[in-house]
């Protein structure tokens, strides 16, 4: 008794110096988590390419050339593709726009140098270059990039290796020395290679350098925006603070109602915390706006495996088992559900990072990484600590609490009226895309992200600080728009502050100029207004569209391979799907504004509703395998009767969390986590109400017809 006592008490306090270890690290690697733009602040534009369909090999020369550039400014800077001709540049800490944009429009000058600096050949007289690996007779390996020129390169660098035969020639590219190969020999056959390169990395990085230098790739700049550093250290102190009330809020509920297993719980997400921070910090990812609120999200969803478990756990203590038997009962009957839910939301979540963009791969890296975390703390972790405290002496069932068989729900009685609320809700969305359309011509309130809107530049009599702008001007501009998406932009060195907002007609041109000069005495004639581009919308939208299908397709083919029921599997997509259109029609009925978090706000609540679901649907598969002579109706029933405690408390905890992001958080975060909040709700009320009913009445109709079928056969039979 005493050497177990000692046990616990040695596993419990590397438990807790893991804790204070971890949660230290933490607190000291938070400075080293990588900022995006929307926190650290900075610039970013949007180029479009001029030629129409422009080659895959043309796009990525273009942004390794933009990337070699923007490394200059900040290491942290991000190039990447949008669509199939456009280039999405994020540069952080910076706020230069104009010194930055009219670099990055230079084309870059390739040369070919003798050792006096004179120019032998110039970067469009090369056709292609290509990185080789030859496998050289002494069995080492050798990296070439081989060139060929093009008629008229063939003759001039024929010439510049005659005449340069045991010197060398340098290929310079934008004042830089990339490589300096001595001519061994005249080449007149209108190829050669360079060796000398220490990896196949060096060698393809300097072809595609070469292939850079003759393109005739033309961009033109669709958009940009400064973001000022300040209104991003105002969202990330109005979201850590969330973040603790939320936290805070989920160690009180644990702890009431589920007493000690609770206290294991609390351990376990506080090392969860630490965790994350220092996973964030080791893989580089960007924390965005929406990357916070993947985090506090998540926090939430770890609730949920502890959840099942401690279900388990009261369940098996008010079967009579004892504590030991109902510990381990516990954490064997919760794996599968647990699995399975985190596995379906990690599948939305690699959607989500490959078909979002570069903010919303960041959200959807924190949830993933929250995802395989939130196992990890609750498998082991809290398995350590609930093992640790028993055998500490912290025996009695009362500590642990019991859950006794409660009358049975009978959900299924009102399934019909179900139904037709969902599809209630469904019409009134449709109903409402309708309006939207005839009104403004769009189905939802677009964001400027989707259509574009109106840029106003004012003067104003003194220079604007980024927070003045943020708590005085940006207030006058909502009330005149009515909406709260507006981005600014300062203008360096001036008194001169850019203004986006939707598309503005000219009553609403003409009001928020008056409202400007008449609460901040500006010049009106040095007031000016034009359209801007909104050309990423129709990628934006495919995409959102192409996710969703990507992600069911991948959750229904799991869910089959799992429970190997089609009706099944079927039944929890069509449920996700539900949830999504509901979300989409409180978009569309209450106009919020559908922005580039729209499609990370839809794919989280796809992976949220799933989960629940699993939970729900692996009770019906345990509760099929012992039914007896219960009817499928009294299964289903039970089934979604035992989880019901579960799906409120774990939804509740994740609703508290997302409401504290949504009552404290700036305007951007709000619009992330109202519609997370219905989604939350939504998710509930379908897993409860919705998915279960949808497999029986699939069952049902599925066994009928083959009672139909032996009953004809039988007959057919008889009558032989």
């Amino acid at each position: 008794m005493k050497s177990s006592k000692t046990k616990g008490l040695i596993g419990l306090l590397i438990l807790l110096v893991a804790v204070v270890g971890f949660g230290f690290l933490g607190y000291k690697t938070v400075g080293d988590v990588k900022l995006g733009l929307d926190l650290a602040g900075g610039v970013s534009i949007t180029y479009q390419a001029v030629e129409d369909n422009p080659s895959s090999e043309e796009m990525s020369d273009t942004i390794y050339k933009l990337q070699q550039r923007v490394q200059n400014y900040s290491t942290e800077a991000e190039v990447y593709q949008e669509g199939s001709n456009r280039i999405n540049i994020d540069i952080p800490g910076v706020s230069d726009a104009n010194a930055i944009l009219e670099e990055l429009g230079k084309p870059g000058s390739l040369t070919f140098t003798d050792e006096s600096g004179n120019v032998l050949l110039t970067g469009d007289q090369v056709a292609t270059a290509k990185a080789g690996i030859i496998d050289q007779k002494n069995g080492q390996k050798s990296y070439v990039v081989s060139l060929t020129f093009t008629d008229e390169g063939t003759k001039t660098f024929a010439d510049a290796t005659t005449a340069n035969v045991g010197k060398r020639i340098a290929i310079i590219y934008d004042g830089q020395v990339y490589s300096a190969p001595v001519v061994r020999e005249a080449i007149t056959g209108g190829q050669c290679q360079i060796d000398g390169m220490a990896s196949y990395e060096e060698a393809e990085n300097l072809a595609s350098t070469i292939r850079i230098g003759s393109l005739s790739l033309e961009l033109e700049e669709l958009r940009s925006n400064v973001v000022g550093a300040k209104l991003g250290q105002e969202a990330i102190s109005t979201s850590l603070k969330a973040g603790a009330v939320g936290f805070a809020i989920l160690v009180v509920f644990m702890l009431a109602v589920y007493l000690l297993p609770g206290l294991a719980a609390v351990i376990a997400l506080t090392l969860y915390v630490g965790l994350v921070v220092l996973l964030l910090a080791a893989f580089e990812v960007t924390l965005t706006l929406p990357g916070i609120a993947g985090i506090i999200l998540s926090v939430g969803m770890a609730v949920d495996a502890n959840v099942i478990i401690f279900t388990r756990i009261k369940e098996e203590i008010g079967l009579g088992h004892s504590v030991q038997q109902a510990i381990k009962a516990g954490f064997a009957k919760a794996l599968s559900a647990i699995v399975d839910g985190n596995v379906t939301t990690l599948i939305a979540a690699v959607v989500l990072y490959f078909r979002g963009s570069g903010t919303v791969k960041g959200f959807a890296t924190t949830l993933a990484i929250g995802i395989v975390l939130s196992m990890f703390t609750a498998l082991v972790v809290t398995r350590g600590a609930l093992y640790a405290f028993y055998a500490l002496g912290l025996q009695s069932p009362k500590l642990y609490g019991s859950k006794t068989t409660k009358k049975i729900y009978n959900v299924l009685k009102i399934r019909k009226a179900v139904f037709a609320l969902s599809v209630l809700i469904l019409v009134a969305g449709g109903v409402g895309m309708g309006i939207n359309n005839s009104q403004t011509g769009h189905l939802f309130h677009y964001s400027m992200d989707f259509t574009g809107g109106t840029s106003t530049s004012v003067t104003f009599n003194e220079e604007m600080s980024l927070e003045d702008i943020s708590t005085k001007v940006v207030p006058v501009v909502e009330k005149v728009t009515g909406d709260a998406d507006v981005q600014t932009q300062k203008v360096a060195g001036t008194n001169e502050v850019i203004i986006k907002t939707k598309t503005l007609n000219v009553d609403q041109r003409q009001a928020l100029e008056e409202e400007l000069v008449n609460e901040f005495g500006v010049d009106g004639s040095k007031i000016t207004a034009e359209s801007i581009s909104g050309a990423v919308s129709t990628e934006m939208k495919r995409d959102a569209a192409v996710a969703l299908a990507i992600a069911g397709v991948l959750m229904l083919l799991y869910i089959w391979a799992r429970f190997r029921d089609i009706r099944l599997a079927a039944s929890s997509v069509i449920a996700l799907m539900h949830d999504v259109l509901v979300v989409v029609s409180c978009y569309a009925l209450f106009k919020w504004s559908v922005g580039s978090t729209f499609i990370a706000c839809v794919l989280t609540i796809v992976g949220y509703s799933i989960n629940a679901t699993i939970v729900i649907f692996d009770r019906i598969r345990e509760n099929l395998a012992i039914q007896g002579k219960r009817t499928l109706e009294e299964v289903v029933n039970t089934s979604i009767t035992e989880t019901l405690t579960r799906s409120i408390n774990t939804s509740l905890t994740t609703f508290v969390m997302v409401l504290a992001l949504y009552i404290m958080g700036v305007s951007s975060i709000r619009e992330f986590a109202l519609p997370l909040m219905v989604g939350v709700v939504c998710g509930t009320y379908s897993s409860v109400c919705l998915s279960g009913s949808l497999w029986y009445e699939l069952t049902v109709r599925k066994n009928k017809k083959v009672a139909e079928a032996k009953a004809a056969a039988k007959k057919a039979k008889a009558k032989k």
